[in-house]
């Protein structure tokens, strides 16, 4: 077998996995529907995983891999403003979830809720992820910060964390209530709220936000 038919075969059993865990959990997830739904034998799994478990942990990997390349693309570039673009981050993720009808969520937080304390291999899989993503948001907001785009007594990294787990519960709420009323809130508290700009930010930088 040719390396990139390996890696092929790899990227559709994990592409297929990611689907499927994200709608019924890592556990209520049987293998044979992967390897079905992948196309791939059942005896080729263990080719390029050791275990569900090594899967698993793959299939984190997976996921971060595709949301850290959409955060590249919303992060990119050392210009401001730079506050809409997280917001338009976070948008993206919220849009996908009422286009898909609430269903799914982020699949970190699902992941972590299932199998946080079942699983120390996942657990700290899952932190490594959280924490990325907490530096990667942090260093946005030091950027907005600096500009005087957000009050210059925020703690970056601290906001970074209280973003991230109150998105976190909006995503969770999202899905139980079927709408996007606490999107909407999330919003108005985090954007309007603690993000809003300083009143002696320029009119010029505000409008350009409007924009964004």
């Amino acid at each position: 077998m040719t390396s990139k038919r390996k890696q092929d075969a790899k990227t559709r059993l994990l592409r297929a996995g990611a689907k499927i865990v994200i709608q019924k959990g890592f556990n209520d997830t049987g293998l044979q529907e992967i390897l079905d739904a992948a196309r791939v034998p059942k005896g080729s799994f263990y080719f390029y995983f050791k275990s569900k478990e090594d899967y698993g942990l793959h299939l984190i990997d997976f996921y971060a891999d595709f949301f850290d390349r959409h955060a590249r693309g919303h992060f990119k570039g050392e210009e401001g403003p730079y506050i809409p673009k997280i917001e338009a981050f976070l948008d993206w993720q919220g849009d996908y979830m009422e286009a898909v009808g609430y269903q799914g969520g982020c699949p970190f937080g699902n992941l972590g809720q299932e199998m946080g304390d079942r699983n120390e291999n996942f657990r700290t899989r899952l932190l490594e992820i959280f924490d990325r993503q907490r530096r990667l948001l942090a260093g946005v907001l030091e950027k907005a910060r600096i500009a005087g785009e957000i009050r210059p007594d925020i703690d970056s990294v601290q906001m970074a964390e209280h973003i991230i787990c109150a998105w976190q519960g909006t995503l969770i709420q999202m899905k139980l209530s079927q709408n996007s009323y606490s999107r909407k809130v999330f919003k108005q508290n985090i954007f309007g709220g603690l993000l809003a700009p300083p009143p002696d930010f320029s009119t010029g930088a505000d409008e350009r936000r409007q924009h964004v």
